[in-house]
């Protein structure tokens, strides 16, 4: 594989993309259906978002509060609600990027052919329906039930301009992932309203570091995108300037998380301080020295890997909040 220097990736010979008329047999396209669904809808993914969503409401938010208090039936819908707006958001996203996915992800295509583009549009819909009526439900008053629908339905708009339109577009894609991100984690103080900063803090480095892998995977997706005239930052501004943008939003969440953690040890919290210092910050460093030698395709497959396991240690450290 060629190192990744130039704008664009020249193109290199694919299969058509798989239309509905290029659906698997009735037997087996049901049997391998099935299988896939987990795939389709990211349930790696959407495990992450749940346990987020947990300990965002319990160790930050409620911190030494029984179990029934933490797990109540309102706070139940708004996990739902949001899993289910996500889950619609990843088959919308697979809708529109049949043909980038042939070329980008051909062993990991679901829409066109085990399921039909018709029957993902409505799986999209209802599944976003069903989401934001939960999260009006969840909403114990008339101002929370506003917000909590507001947002909801904000989020499941915004995942379809992005799928639809919004991806393609440099840094506006990236940013709009981002948000929706950060949204997550304040979805439970927008119910609650506890007014506790550090979930702010949280959905901050959140936007961050999901600014840095977004970038990582445009330039990860360069050759399909580039062949179905996406606009995305690799293929503005090249590679190398890519990289130079990753570090900025990858330094800001540096400063962040060094900020955080050394405060924490000032104020004596040595534990939360010295997960952030050790299991954040330090694998922060290895991700910006990696991200600077990185000119290959899995190279930045492994960037995007190495962000994920960051956020998952982002999320596990409100356990010590």
């Amino acid at each position: 594989m060629h190192s990744l220097t130039a704008p664009v990736l020249p193109p290199s010979p694919t299969s058509a993309a798989p239309a509905d008329d290029d659906l698997l047999p009735g037997p087996e396209r049901a049997a391998r259906l099935r299988w896939a669904l987990p795939g389709l809808v990211r349930w790696p993914n959407l495990a992450i978002m749940l346990l987020c969503l947990l300990l965002v409401r319990g160790p930050l938010l409620l911190p030494g509060q029984p179990l029934g208090v933490v797990l109540t039936q309102r706070f139940g819908l708004l996990v739902l609600g949001a899993l289910l707006v996500a889950a619609a958001g990843y088959v919308i996203n697979d809708y529109y990027d049949v043909k980038i996915d042939a070329i980008n992800r051909p062993d990991r295509l679901v829409v066109g052919r085990l399921l039909t583009r018709r029957r993902a549009m409505l799986t999209h819909l209802v599944l976003s329906g069903l989401g934001i009526a939960l999260a009006v439900l969840a909403g114990s008053g008339k101002r929370q039930m506003l917000v909590l629908g507001l947002v909801t339905a904000s989020a499941a708009l915004l995942l379809w301009g992005y799928s639809a339109r919004f991806k393609r577009v440099a840094l506006v894609g990236n940013a709009s992932i981002a948000a929706l991100t950060a949204a997550l984690v304040v979805l439970p103080e927008l119910q609650l309203l506890t007014g506790r900063e550090a979930v702010w803090l949280y959905a901050l480095a959140a936007f961050l570091l999901t600014m840095v892998r977004e970038i990582v995977k445009d330039v990860e997706d360069m050759r399909g995108d580039a062949q179905h005239g996406c606009r995305t930052l690799p293929l503005v501004w090249g590679v190398a300037r890519s990289k130079w943008v990753a570090g900025f939003f990858l330094l800001g969440l540096g400063a962040l998380v060094l900020g955080a953690g050394g405060q924490l040890l000032a104020w004596h919290h040595y534990r939360l301080g010295a997960w952030l210092l050790a299991l954040v910050a330090l694998p922060l460093l290895a991700l910006a020295r990696q991200l600077a030698r990185a000119d290959r395709r899995r190279h930045f497959r492994q960037l995007s890997a190495w962000c994920k396991g960051i956020m998952l240690a982002g999320v596990l450290s409100m356990l010590l909040a």
